[in-house]
């Protein structure tokens, strides 16, 4: 069944003050991952390290999402745009965060928390890993609401119709009026791929439970973080062929290199090393704090 998208971004409105589906999105996720960190604390999935602990840890990795996702996305994707509008830096709630800078973001806030206590920083990777997928699939989610990041045009059943996708002059009509050409079936030929929410069930669904099942005994150093950069640099390196690339970028190289795909490589890479490293590597006991 092809699906008009017509999603207000904005949940609710309280006169000047518009509070955002994305932002509720990453909220959501935070939410979450603090408390099945939580429990895994209280298991002591990380030794030494007390409730007040970890809440110092989730502040910095917070810290880290955000910061590091901003600056990545204006980095690797849209540089020139927000050096020509700086104060566009600043509207997170219109989007425009990078998973890859997002995850350097928390491996620094991981390695400073890390550091002061004392703690080797792959054993606080190894207990973040699992916490991640959540956002990631609330974030893929917000990207829908927000209608962006869309994927390429699709003949499937399930393809969605984005109205900022759409040529003209079906791109200025009002809403009612582009409801009913879609009612119409005028508009089924730009039905397109759903890629965000592929993502929110690979990035999100699948590479929970599979790092939530595989970490709940304790495992080698190296191998849940490991899994987890491994996973999603796959993931995201096949979703990639669905999704539109960003305009401002378009296709890097032979036609289809995307920078997304680009930027997973490494992850790939560095996950399979993770996981080789894993097999000589400690493991690391629970104890309670």
């Amino acid at each position: 069944m092809i699906y008009l998208h017509d999603i207000d971004p904005i949940a609710l409105a309280l006169g000047p003050l518009k509070i955002h589906w994305y932002g509720l999105m990453y909220l959501l996720g935070f939410g979450i991952a603090w408390w099945l960190g939580r429990r895994r604390i209280n298991a002591g999935r990380l030794p030494g390290v007390d409730e007040h602990g970890y809440g110092d840890l989730m502040f910095y990795a917070m810290v880290g999402v955000v910061l590091g996702g901003r600056l990545g996305y204006i980095l690797f994707y849209d540089l020139h745009t927000y050096l020509a509008h700086p104060l566009q830096m600043l509207k997170v709630w219109e989007g425009g965060m990078s998973f890859h800078g997002g995850l350097l973001g928390v491996v620094a806030a991981v390695w400073w928390w890390s550091r002061r206590r004392g703690l080797h920083v792959m054993d606080t990777l190894e207990f973040v890993a699992p916490l991640v997928p959540p956002g990631l699939g609330f974030g893929r989610i917000g990207n829908f609401i927000n209608g962006e990041l869309w994927g390429k045009v699709t003949h499937a059943d399930w393809g969605v119709v984005f109205p900022a996708s759409l040529p003209q002059p079906y791109a200025s009509m009002d809403a009612a009026t582009l409801r009913a050409h879609f009612q119409s079936g005028a508009l089924d030929a730009f039905a397109r791929h759903p890629s965000q929410l592929y993502q929110a069930f690979l990035e999100g669904l699948v590479l929970f439970t599979v790092l939530w099942i595989y970490s709940r005994k304790p495992r080698p150093r190296y191998s849940v973080a490991g899994l987890f950069v491994l996973l999603y640099g796959v993931f995201r390196f096949l979703v990639e062929f669905v999704r539109v690339p960003d305009q401002q970028l378009d296709y890097l190289a032979f036609g289809w290199l995307t920078m997304g795909q680009l930027l997973s490589v490494p992850l790939i890479l560095l996950g399979l090393a993770w996981l080789w490293c894993s097999r000589s590597a400690p493991t690391l006991q629970p104890r309670v704090a």
